[in-house]
């Protein structure tokens, strides 16, 4: 039961984020699974993705209803993300942990000094 309850919040959590954010999913669903569950990373990194499906399906409906998504934006950033995402797929597994984790901590690092110095 615990492990739902854990299982549970770390999914709504993520969820409030990443529909007041726009972003969160894998940023925050990676590093609970691997930290806080003990989720090896390649299946942490695989698992994020399924999980952000639904949510973000149901969070681009609800943008829509708010008509605050940009449609022509979205079809030509989706079209490079999905040739990137299975690129990224496919290279997943030939990574090493560690060098996936630091690929994913300089990303976070990033975008995180990006966003506080803009």
């Amino acid at each position: 039961m615990a492990d739902k309850l854990k299982l549970f919040f770390i999914g709504f959590i993520t969820g409030i984020i990443n529909g007041l954010l726009g972003a969160g999913g894998g940023t925050l669903i990676v590093p609970a699974m691997v930290f806080l569950l003990g989720i090896e990373d390649h299946k942490a990194h695989a698992t994020a993705i399924s999980i952000i499906l639904p949510l973000t399906i149901v969070s681009s409906f609800i943008y829509l209803q708010n008509k605050i998504i940009d449609i022509p934006l979205t079809i030509n950033v989706a079209v490079g993300s999905t040739i990137g995402g299975i690129i990224g797929a496919y290279f997943l597994n030939k990574l090493s942990i560690p060098i996936l984790r630091k690929i994913f901590g300089i990303i976070m690092i990033v975008a995180s000094v990006r966003m506080l110095v803009s």
